[in-house]
């Protein structure tokens, strides 16, 4: 299955149920969630501009596929990215922190990752991908998973994951925290 059949299936299910979802609690709440994308390439503000009425609780979309990107448009240290590298959480927290900071979105995420087929190291192999959601006043959350599959395929579960996730971290919300 190549990328475009991936997306046509999996952006008529899963990945806009999780958008739908995300939304409505969103517009229920009268919040905003941005993105901040690398691996992943723009799936997620796809997904979330495949729902009718997203203008209501989807503010923006960051695509910052190089270095350059990350700290242009979203903020990410040069000192991060030469110490941990673009896959790592400290960048993918600096980049939810940034979408954060240049938007009005209340919440986000973030995705950097090693889509393949090639780029991969024995440290970050094909499939390691780093998410991070910050929520306005309460902190920043990252995780690493390391995904199976062919490229489209890790893009697509990063996509889905990135939005269950920032789901469960706006439904679980409280006081400041940073995890």
């Amino acid at each position: 299955m190549n990328l475009y059949q991936t997306l046509s299936a999996g952006l008529n299910s899963e990945l806009v149920q999780a958008a739908v979802a995300l939304g409505r609690r969103l517009e229920r709440d009268g919040a905003m969630v941005a993105c901040a994308e690398s691996c992943t390439g723009g799936l997620v503000a796809s997904a979330l501009t495949e729902v009718a009425g997203s203008s209501v609780w989807f503010e923006r979309g960051f695509v910052t596929y190089s270095n350059a990107a990350k700290r242009d448009q979203l903020g990410v240290s040069a000192h991060s990215l030469d110490q941990f590298g673009a896959v790592s959480e400290a960048v993918a927290r600096e980049m939810a922190q940034g979408a954060l900071n240049r938007s009005e979105a209340v919440l986000t995420l973030a995705i950097t990752g090693v889509a393949g087929p090639g780029g991969g190291s024995p440290d970050k192999p094909v499939g390691t991908v780093c998410f991070a959601w910050a929520i306005r006043e309460q902190g920043v959350w990252s995780e690493t998973l390391h995904l199976q599959g062919d490229r489209a395929a890790v893009r697509l579960q990063a996509a889905r994951h990135a939005l269950s996730r920032a789901l469960d971290r706006w439904l679980h919300r409280s006081g400041p925290q940073t995890h």
